[in-house]
């Protein structure tokens, strides 16, 4: 079957968050029916679905290319009505592991260091120091040149040209846009010659937002609610049908006078033919007393737990030490099968990280759930006190939770008083690393 003769390189998935409207998986299956051998994913600001787009894509057969719609800080701009003026965009792809790397830094580096009333966003100079294995577009009318030439800068947009061509020698494609909007057909001329002065490729892009035309109008609402507007209001963010995920024939025809922007489609996705490999959840290390390895001191800490946890919960009064034994048993061997599940699925420091800062909390008079979820039919949490239900009083199922034979990073529920929860946080981040603590 002949594959078709345009890549595209400028897609909002579902992960473009009340933006796009293309599931991952709707995007590739657009892609097979069209015999499109790649497609990126540039998501507004973030890596949200980089993951699921390269397994999803990559099993379907069709290469993935993953990149980002980033936010660029204008430069020397006066402040307009006292709030700084809006940011450019750039597109960023992938290349190799070094670019991944590196956008992974750029996205982060967004979100933390922009203050929370702008949208994130980085600096050109932040943008060079991460611009290894990156390959850049330059962001067609949202872009910082774009920008200057609709605002009849000429000058400024080369230098702004010049600019990126330093940040990405060799690695920098002039984007040309066609969404029937009038702002891309006032810059178009412009671009093109700075394109052809500065001897750079061309590149067409159709910034797709939703599958085909005919979601055009469920879009727009969608654009609406994220907005807080109506769909009459003039002064609010507008797309076109155009901004649909079009086929290769309609692209081809749309610029027809400027095939080798089409051409260059495919070129990109040759240099960008690189896509992350899934990895094993890493977790940091537990500091254990006395050196002892994490898997001894979760036994420790367990069979220790569980003691008390019998003596105050299990036990009565008037059971002698028979009666205490045979109450006891269930529970321990239930323990010793748990633990041995843990460790053979590497999972010790997890349960003692968790068991840590849970007990802090309890500690410092923060309220904490009792435990909800499959996590609760675990003995070693109840013995732990990540947990306060028992499970075998319940009869709750430890294989809910951990199962060999379903291999998946164990997830607590966990409810922390909201009005004190980010001194539980902070703890963490304190503790463990500012680094290796993530927040969804």
């Amino acid at each position: 079957m002949p594959r078709a003769d345009f890549v595209h390189l400028r897609v909002h998935s579902a992960y473009s968050l009340s933006e796009g409207a293309i599931p991952v998986k709707g995007l590739v299956k657009l892609c097979q029916e069209q015999q499109m051998p790649a497609v990126a994913v540039t998501d507004s600001g973030n890596l949200f679905g980089a993951l699921e787009f390269a397994q999803t894509a990559q099993k379907a057969g069709v290469q993935p290319i993953i990149g980002c719609q980033l936010h660029i800080t204008q430069e020397s701009s006066e402040p307009r009505n006292g709030t700084a003026p809006p940011p450019d965009q750039i597109v960023l792809l992938v290349q190799n592991e070094a670019g991944y790397m590196n956008l992974m830094r750029l996205v982060s580096r967004a979100f933390l260091e922009s203050e929370p009333s702008e949208a994130a966003q980085v600096s050109l100079e932040v943008l060079e120091e991460h611009a290894e294995g990156l390959l850049a577009l330059t962001g067609g009318a949202g872009g910082a040149v774009g920008r200057l030439l609709a605002g009849e800068q000429k000058p400024a947009a080369e230098a702004m040209l010049k600019r990126l061509m330093g940040i990405f020698p060799g690695r920098l494609y002039v984007e040309l846009q066609r969404h029937g909007l009038a702002v891309e057909e006032a810059i178009e001329p412009g671009l093109l010659e700075l394109a052809y002065a500065h001897d750079l490729p061309l590149v067409a892009t159709n910034e797709c937002f939703f599958p085909s035309a005919d979601d055009y109008e469920a879009h727009d609402a969608l654009l609406c609610i994220a907005e807080g507007a109506y769909i009459a209001q003039g002064d609010r963010r507008r797309l076109t049908p155009d901004h649909a995920f079009k086929s290769a024939a309609e692209m081809r025809e749309l610029f027809a006078d400027l095939p080798e922007a089409i051409d260059n489609t495919l070129v990109v996705a040759e240099r960008c033919a690189w896509f992350p490999e899934f990895v094993s959840p890493i977790l940091p290390p537990f500091a254990t007393e006395g050196g002892r390895s994490e898997k001894d001191e979760l036994i420790a800490q367990s069979e220790a737990g569980l003691e008390d946890r019998l003596v105050k919960q299990v036990f009565t009064e008037e059971m002698d030490e028979a009666a205490r034994e045979a109450a006891a048993k269930p529970y321990r061997e239930r323990l010793d099968f748990e633990l041995n599940v843990i460790q053979e699925m590497g999972f010790a420091g997890y349960f003692l990280i968790v068991a840590d800062f849970i007990k802090w909390a309890k500690q410092h008079d923060i309220p904490v759930g009792p435990g909800r979820g499959s996590g609760a039919g675990s003995v070693v949490a109840w013995a732990l006190t990540i947990t306060d239900l028992d499970p075998l009083r319940f009869a709750l199922l430890f294989e809910r939770f951990l199962n060999p034979e379903r291999v998946s990073m164990p997830d607590f529920d966990i409810d922390f008083c909201q009005d004190r929860r980010d001194e539980v946080l902070r703890y963490v981040q304190n503790k463990y690393g500012y680094d290796h603590v993530a927040q969804i």
